[in-house]
């Protein structure tokens, strides 16, 4: 089952995220980099596009055997699913109406939240600018793995199962790190989703239900886009806090991949970022990269020295503020 990893702690550092001086000198150097802080507005049909598509998923599994149901949940519904969890992350940036139309982006939130059958968008978008503002906070990035985790999950095996387990820990996560005061949005968010899972259970029946659930959290857990959750920020190299993927899968996650461009300018939508590696190549040509999730996930359990705790971690100094 391999061995217990050497490191018992996180890597806590005591300098500041670097992708606010790196955005600073880029835009010093590529003012024209600008023109891409603009919504994208196809990303709103794609979204609507989606949802269509998983509707008429759930109608056509509603009569099929239990075994095509699972199948098709987990080769197709769940790579929908992942892949409109990534579409709630732009919205989250105000990327479908743009950030003079905040309230359209939350209301469109919730829509595309709808097939993935449980309600997420909302409470995403509070932790998830936590995340950019306070990268590896102490108490406030709930993307940091908890010490339970970092504990428990040491061996091969276990880190396995962390991995298919990834969907759990996310919900849990905030409410033992960072828990915050219910919202009327995310009352509005969770009605909603009751509201359209009873329905699609009212016409189709239980294999839907199913086959929407089952999509969610198996595209979320063991699955090869899931290589992004630990891609993004697990440190296996010390001292390099964020990584970029640029293989193919970025075509179903809206370029997520580009995740030094993305934090460097999380204003811009996923759809331009290629555009910022490119203008600004002399700035992430050199940085730490990969170009497979598949081998990424492999290395996160193979490899002795990664675990959960393989995270930058800071202890925040002066005020913090959140959503």
């Amino acid at each position: 089952m391999g061995n217990t990893v050497a490191r018992e702690d996180f890597e806590w550092v005591y300098t500041d995220q670097p992708h606010a001086d790196r955005r600073k000198e880029i835009l010093a150097k590529h003012p024209e980099i600008k023109a891409l802080m603009k919504p994208d507005y196809n990303l709103i049909w794609v979204v609507v596009l989606m949802v269509l598509a998983q509707l008429t998923a759930f109608y056509l599994v509603k009569d099929l055997d239990w075994k095509w149901v699972v199948f098709w949940a987990y080769v197709f519904g769940s790579c929908i699913s992942h892949s409109m969890t990534l579409a709630i992350h732009e919205i989250s940036h105000n990327s479908a109406f743009g950030n003079s139309k905040a309230m359209w982006n939350r209301w469109f939130g919730i829509f595309a939240n709808l097939p993935l059958g449980l309600p997420y968008s909302i409470s995403f978008k509070r932790y998830h600018m936590d995340h950019h503002r306070y990268l590896g906070g102490d108490g406030i990035d709930v993307d940091i793995p908890t010490n339970f985790e970092g504990w428990f999950f040491c061996t091969r095996f276990r880190k396995f199962i962390w991995i298919v387990l990834q969907p759990f820990f996310y919900a849990i996560r905030p409410l033992c790190i960072n828990p915050k005061p219910i919202t009327r949005l995310e009352i509005i968010n969770l009605l909603a989703q009751l509201a359209f899972d009873v329905t699609i259970y009212y016409l189709w029946g239980v294999k839907s239900i199913f086959y929407m659930l089952a999509g969610s959290v198996l595209g979320l857990g063991l699955h090869p886009i899931s290589g992004h959750f630990i891609a993004e920020h697990y440190m296996f190299l010390k001292g390099h806090e964020t990584y970029s993927y640029y293989g193919p899968l970025n075509l179903l996650t809206f370029n997520v991949g580009y995740h030094n461009e993305h934090h460097d300018f999380p204003n811009i939508p996923g759809k331009s970022l290629p555009l910022v590696k490119k203008i600004a190549a002399e700035y992430y040509d050199n940085l730490p990269q990969y170009n497979s999730w598949i081998k990424v996930l492999y290395d996160f359990v193979m490899d002795d020295t990664i675990s959960p705790y393989s995270r930058m971690k800071r202890q925040l100094k002066g005020e913090v503020k959140q959503d």
